[in-house]
């Protein structure tokens, strides 16, 4: 397998209903979009780096800057057996999984097409549909968070997903249990808490949540340790997790029940596999997240969740609960059982509108 080219773009996409977390709120988004061609195959991916360095310290700007100016010149005519084998060569470069995952992951389309396979199933998959939960930002109001909650379970989603900080996290929380008293609820923090704040978070364990995401410092096992060991709920760990390693080290430490997988966080197809297999292993679930992917990175999200352990319903939602119009044919769709029929056809499965991404391009490289 050899990459010729690649060709860069930043598109900008403008989401259907502004989306806040703790750490701000986001109306429009900058996605830099990769396409690749490898002996005559066109694959495509998706760095999921957001505008600003909140989540994680990447961004669009630092992704663009690493993928030309480090990884095209690490990968350029360098022959290798298989998309699996990119990480290794990748792993000089530390750090900027986000970078790495939207050409790794390119790769990986590129080679299913190649042998005509549907990609879910070049990684392993086991899933012919995928359960499906959402996430939703914080609203201004409990009055507009119970009726988004009540479309998004009229829509068929599996689970509730609500972003939560200080100031906005009891109350919610306990509207919601009051309304809607069997639904599966989780909340997800972003990082918002301090150990110091465990008895308040304790406070959420009388509303019988699946687990508490991510509720303190994005790279602090240690704290969610202590933490997990004062909760009966789950802890689930997102942004602490970036390397097979970190899952290793928050298994033994017990700083976690549940893994959130991101294949953009981690790096691509080949670490999140390696941290899916430990996680099997060690009996601890996984579901995968999101970030306001577009459809391209939606459709290695989905390929992604038909691997065995993904045992709980994901971020993985409906084309249109985010966008107006999505930059793939056909666009994700989600039955009334909250669930995703994986598509049988070769690569990610779904066509990218190239003429509509060129229209919402905002800047474009490419690099030969």
């Amino acid at each position: 397998m050899k990459i010729h080219s690649i060709t860069l773009r930043e598109i900008r996409m403008s989401l259907v209903t502004p989306f806040e977390t703790s750490f701000g709120r986001l109306a429009d988004r900058r996605i830099l979009l990769l396409e690749l061609n490898s002996d005559g195959v066109c694959g495509w991916g998706e760095s999921v780096a957001g505008e600003g360095p909140f989540y994680a310290p990447e961004t669009v700007e630092t992704a663009w800057h690493i993928l030309r100016d480090f990884i095209w010149p690490l990968i350029k005519d360098r022959e290798f057996n298989s998309a699996a084998d990119l990480w290794q060569i990748l792993s000089p470069i530390r750090g900027h999984n986000m970078a790495k995952a939207a050409i790794e992951s390119a790769a990986w389309d590129a080679e299913a097409k190649q042998k005509n396979l549907p990609l879910w199933k070049l990684i392993g998959g086991v899933r012919h549909e995928i359960p499906c939960g959402v996430s939703i930002g914080i609203k201004p109001t409990l009055e507009e968070l119970i009726s988004t909650v009540e479309r998004e379970l009229a829509a068929g989603y599996q689970r509730i997903k609500i972003k939560i900080k200080p100031g906005k996290d009891i109350e919610p929380v306990e509207a919601l249990r009051q309304r809607f008293p069997r639904i599966r609820l989780m909340v997800d923090a972003n990082s918002a808490y301090r150990l110091e704040d465990w008895p308040h978070l304790k406070r959420l364990e009388a509303y019988y949540l699946m687990m508490i995401e991510q509720p303190l410092g994005w790279d602090d096992l240690y704290s969610h340790a202590e933490l997990q060991r004062k909760l009966e709920t789950p802890i689930c760990l997102d942004e602490c997790i970036h390397t097979l390693e970190h899952a290793l080290a928050a298994i033994d430490l017990g700083a976690c029940r549940i893994i959130n997988i991101k294949l953009g966080r981690v790096g691509g197809f080949t670490p999140s596999i390696q941290i899916h297999d430990l996680c099997r292993s060690r009996q601890i679930p996984v579901w995968c997240g999101g970030m306001l992917e577009s459809g391209i990175g939606r459709a290695h999200n989905i390929a992604l969740s038909t691997l065995e352990n993904f045992t709980l319903p994901g971020d993985v939602t409906a084309s249109r609960r985010y966008w107006t119009e999505d930059i793939i044919e056909p666009e994700v769709e989600v039955s009334s059982q909250g669930t995703i029929r994986v598509l049988d056809r070769p690569g990610i499965g779904y066509t990218p509108r190239v003429d509509r991404i060129e229209r919402l391009t905002a800047r474009k490289e490419f690099l030969k």
